[in-house]
């Protein structure tokens, strides 16, 4: 008779799980004992924090359930914010947190997990869809079944399971798995949608992260197209419109370009557009400022937040928004709308070159290299800094889906796991790290678990020794900064060579373009260090 270990890789291996990310730890050593008998990888992780944006990343560029796992008390705390994160995506991961046995439970027990120590069950409630104990081997099916409808369902989302040890090593006959029921919720409002639609005569369209949870990137062209609606990207939203194409201002809020930034200036929509946005802070600057659209039609599974950023007559198309603006395209009639130029405002967004100080780079500069460089189908997770601000603004996406980054929660170094997760997921597409220093300083160390995992990513390093989005953002609203410098900075390229991966420090477009040609030789993850302006300002500072 199985174990519940060997149930729960069981359910993970039939949902399409072949890795899972974690620590190990004794309360949870016979899950990964489980994994090594199912055939299941388990992938060593630095951090279980870097555990859990793996898994993420991997759900992510997989499209199926992606597994973290964490021993009791400090290994489920290190996760949280991992799972905080997998929530802004709407990632499906199930974050697995060891317990100590049932039966020594109201006992002192050292990293307690109940609710006579650190309750994992209460503290990642807020950040996950569903958060429990298994108190018993019998309620395995049920809370699986739940887990399932959480995790891979509707809008999606993390879920976390704490389990006692002795449940884990408990013998349970073997059952099949249930299969949640689902249905396409198709919306009421999808004539109301179409009539302000064709009404409009100055439409915008916004997209955020749910127009790459819905991958609708073929409906959102064909509806642009169809009524010849300019359209934006949010941070988070980038990289769901191809830029290259004619009706894109490239992204709006922090990080846009002048291009969507005069657009919306100078035009008042009458009809603006919202594909999978919360519409906050982040993607809104700007938004406002040739006044309020008069009307919002927003196509999200959630209403949460739709009518309070914008206070405009909003019709809510709520549901996947693939499947609704399907049903848009399906039964709209045929209109007639003369073609739209959008060349004057492109033009806007030629710079200046900045000019690079002494022994640096510009990091407008960098990205700009980095594009020419790095090929069309080349897949960005960018993570939170001013650096990721400079690619939204200046890395233009030549292929739907090839840019993921998270612009409401935002956790630093995220994207260095995200990256790692989904090189691990696909292995043979090209899976490029934008990340800072101030990133690799908190999660740099998982670069040495790609080198174990052969995942060979390339990270590249914009290093300029500060917390350049804060120190900046202090500067500009106070005239000074405090506490966001380093007094010592950090060598990128060796601490990435002390994990046995290749570095690579560079100071000039020469030296970008000599590492990357060096790379494609190389077996194994490359980090591109890239010295760059410490007195550059990003774009990030009209929040």
């Amino acid at each position: 008779m199985p174990n519940v270990s060997s149930i729960l890789i069981q359910f993970m291996k039939e949902k399409g799980c072949t890795k899972v990310f974690g620590i190990p730890g004794k309360p949870i050593s016979p899950l990964i004992l489980a994994a090594e008998n199912e055939g299941l990888d388990f992938v060593l992780a630095r951090h279980e924090g870097g555990a859990g944006y793996m898994a993420t990343g991997y759900a992510m560029q997989n499209q199926s359930l992606g597994v973290a796992i964490g021993t009791s008390g400090p290994g489920g705390t290190n996760m949280i914010t991992a799972a905080a994160q997998a929530a802004a995506f709407h990632a499906p991961v199930l974050f697995i947190t060891g317990h100590p046995p049932l039966a020594s439970s109201g006992k002192a027990l050292g990293q307690d997990s109940s609710m006579f120590g650190t309750d994992l069950v209460e503290l990642f409630k807020p950040v996950t869809k569903l958060s429990a104990k298994v108190e018993n081997k019998d309620m395995l099916r049920q809370l699986l079944q739940h887990a399932e409808e959480q995790l891979l369902t509707g809008s999606k989302g993390p879920v976390h399971l704490s389990i006692p040890l002795d449940i884990l090593t408990s013998e349970l006959e073997a059952f099949e798995f249930a299969v949640p029921a689902s249905d396409s919720i198709i919306s009421g409002n999808i004539e109301n949608a179409i009539e302000a639609l064709n009404a409009a005569e100055r439409p915008l369209m916004l997209l955020g992260k749910g127009a790459h949870l819905s991958r609708s990137y073929e409906e959102i062209q064909q509806l642009a197209e169809r009524w010849q609606i300019p359209v934006m990207t949010t941070p988070g939203g980038k990289g769901a419109f191809v830029e290259t194409h004619p009706l894109s201002l490239g992204a709006l809020g922090l990080g846009g370009t002048k291009a969507s930034a005069e657009y919306v200036k100078d035009r008042k929509s009458d009809l603006l557009v919202v594909v999978g946005s919360k519409l906050s802070d982040m993607s809104t600057v700007g938004l406002t400022a040739g006044g309020e659209p008069q009307k919002v039609i927003h196509f999200d599974w959630h209403a949460d937040f739709v009518g309070k950023t914008l206070e405009s007559d909003t019709i809510l198309v709520q549901g996947d928004a693939r499947t609704n603006l399907a049903h848009v395209l399906k039964q709209a009639n045929h209109v007639d709308v003369p073609s739209l130029d959008l060349t004057e405002y492109k033009k806007k967004d030629v710079e200046a070159p900045v000019e690079e100080e002494p022994g640096r780079m510009s990091a407008v500069r960098t990205v700009q290299v980095l594009r020419d460089l790095l090929p069309p189908e080349t897949i960005v997770y960018g993570d939170d800094g001013s650096h990721s601000f400079y690619t939204i603004k200046h890395f233009t996406t030549q292929v739907a889906g090839t840019f993921r980054f998270d612009d409401v929660f935002g956790a630093m170094g995220n994207g260095i796991g995200l990256a790692i997760g989904a090189k691990i997921a696909r292995p043979n597409e090209p899976i490029v790290c934008f990340t800072g220093d101030g990133c690799l300083f908190m999660h740099g160390t998982e670069i040495g678990t790609a080198v174990d995992a052969g995942a060979n990513v390339l990270f590249v390093v914009f290093n300029n020794e500060m917390l350049d989005m804060v120190d900046k953002g202090m500067k500009n609203n106070l005239g000074y900064s405090a506490g966001s410098r380093y007094t010592q900075g950090m060598n990128v390229s060796m601490f990435a060579e002390s994990m046995c991966a290749t570095g690579f420090r560079c100071r000039t477009e020469e030296d970008i373009a000599e590492a990357y040609e060096a790379s494609k030789e190389v077996e194994g993850p490359v980090v591109i260090e890239v010295i760059v302006n410490k007195e550059e300002w990003p774009p990030t500072i009209g929040r």
